[in-house]
Order: C-alpha cells, then sequence, then structure tokens
C-alpha cells in the first residue's frame, strides 16, 4: 500500500485532484467528508461540539451551522484548538478502518487540508501539494463559493503559507491554469505513483 497525503490551501483546487486521482483508481479518503459525517446529528461528535460551544453553532433542525462555528473559531485560535481536539480522534479513528478495508497494493490518497499545519508529512509515503498563488485562491473563493475578498483572505490566512506546504511537497501539482492542464500533471503525477507502487 502506497500512502499519499495530498494537501492543498483553501482554493487551490485540491478537491478537483483528489478526483481526478479517484478516477485513475486511487482509494481517496477524504479526512474533511469524514470530519463533516463525525458531527452529523446523533453522532457524539456534535454532542461534544454543542457541550463547547453551546446551542447557538445548531441550524433550528439540529444540524451543524458550520459557518456560526466557522466564525467563532477562525478568529480565535483556542476555541479551534477545542474544536480541533473533539473531531481529529474521531476522524482519525475513521481514517485507521477506511484504510483497513484498502487492498494491499492499493495507492491511497489521503485528502488532508491541514496537513503542514498539523506537521503530518512523516505519515505519509509521498505528499503531493496543489499550489496557487494567493491571488487565484481569493478569485476562485469569490467566484465559486461567494465569499467575500476580506473572508477569503482571512482563511488563507488561518492556513499554513504557501512556503510551508511546498517545504514538505515530494510532489508539487502548480493549479493556476486551464483544466486540461491539471488534467495532464495528474496523469505524470498518477504514472509517478504507480511507478512508485511497483517499487514498493
Amino acid at each position: 500500500m502506497l500512502k499519499i497525503g495530498l494537501t492543498g490551501g483553501i482554493g487551490s483546487g485540491k478537491s478537483e485532484v483528489s478526483k481526478r486521482l479517484a478516477a485513475r483508481g486511487a482509494v481517496v479518503i477524504d479526512a474533511d467528508k469524514i470530519a463533516r459525517e463525525v458531527v452529523e446529528p446523533g453522532t457524539p461528535g456534535l454532542a461534544r461540539v454543542v457541550a463547547t460551544f453551546g446551542d447557538e453553532v445548531l441550524h433550528p433542525d439540529g444540524t451543524l451551522n458550520r459557518e456560526k462555528l466557522g466564525s467563532i473559531v477562525f478568529a480565535d485560535s483556542e476555541r479551534l484548538a477545542a474544536l480541533n481536539a473533539i473531531v481529529h480522534p474521531l476522524v482519525g479513528e475513521r481514517v485507521a478502518h477506511l484504510q483497513s478495508e484498502a487492498a494491499d497494493d492499493a495507492i491511497v490518497v489521503y485528502d488532508v487540508p491541514l496537513l503542514a499545519e498539523n506537521k503530518l508529512a512523516p505519515m505519509y509515503d509521498v505528499v503531493i501539494v496543489v499550489d496557487a498563488a494567493d491571488d487565484v485562491r481569493v478569485r476562485r473563493l469569490a467566484e465559486h463559493r461567494g465569499m467575500a475578498e476580506a473572508d477569503a483572505r482571512a482563511r488563507i490566512g488561518a492556513q499554513a503559507s504557501r512556503e510551508d506546504r511546498l517545504a514538505v511537497a515530494d510532489i508539487v501539482v502548480p493549479n493556476e491554469g486551464s483544466l486540461e492542464e491539471l488534467d495532464a500533471r495528474v496523469r505524470e503525477v498518477w504514472d509517478e505513483l504507480v511507478r512508485r507502487a511497483a517499487r514498493g
């Protein structure tokens, strides 16, 4: 099993790369998706979030109000650490379970947004960083998510710097051009991963 850590800052296009690797046969384990699952209504994770942050982080239907929670934690590093202390262990358990189900010769891609921030690079055989300039990312966040420029810059500022992410990369996927260019680069990356997996 070849373990790949895939990361990139918000708006870098990491999920586009993840989708393309999955289409080529990678087993993708998406930490963000799992982080949402572990705080769905009825889960111990959501109960702990509410116990820590109060009912104000819930929608009237009992689901987590991510925007409200985000506005609390992104402005306060201690509150963010408290949230991470609840969610990260639950995500870790789920990831371990999914990993145990993958075939021995699988190329397993872990989609980990905060890989650089949490110094997780040593956990993977290969770290892939999807890279785009901050201005490109701000524009994408405005276009695709309707995010105000100040909010987009605050989110980017709360994450690792571009330099810190590139410092942990074994493979860089530049993503400032067209989807065709991205397809071509992902094809090269996949061929490289298959070669590495074959070497064992």
